[in-house]
């Protein structure tokens, strides 16, 4: 299972500094991460450990398998942007 960041985020970073493996991204020192609306969690990278979820403050972050409906586009949303990344 993976975790997956929905439309609600704010781009406060605080999942990115608790992220063991650092499937969250833009982090706050790549150059897009200044003007990107949301994160993104990378369904290849994640460890499923919760501690996103746990951390975020605006409860912006599920696992896939227990999206609410009006997020469930957000688990390919997550993914396309880190297939997006491997094309540029």
């Amino acid at each position: 299972m993976t975790y997956v960041i929905v439309g609600s985020c704010v781009n406060d970073a605080v999942c990115t500094e608790v992220c063991p493996v650092d499937c969250i991204q833009p982090a706050p020192e790549a150059g897009e991460f200044a003007t990107t609306e949301m994160l993104y969690i990378d369904p290849d990278v994640c460890i499923d450990c919760k501690a996103c979820a746990d951390a975020c403050p605006i409860n912006a972050i599920y696992p896939a398998e227990h999206l609410p409906d009006k997020w469930t586009a957000y688990r390919e949303i997550n993914a396309a942007f880190f297939r997006q990344r491997m094309r540029s």
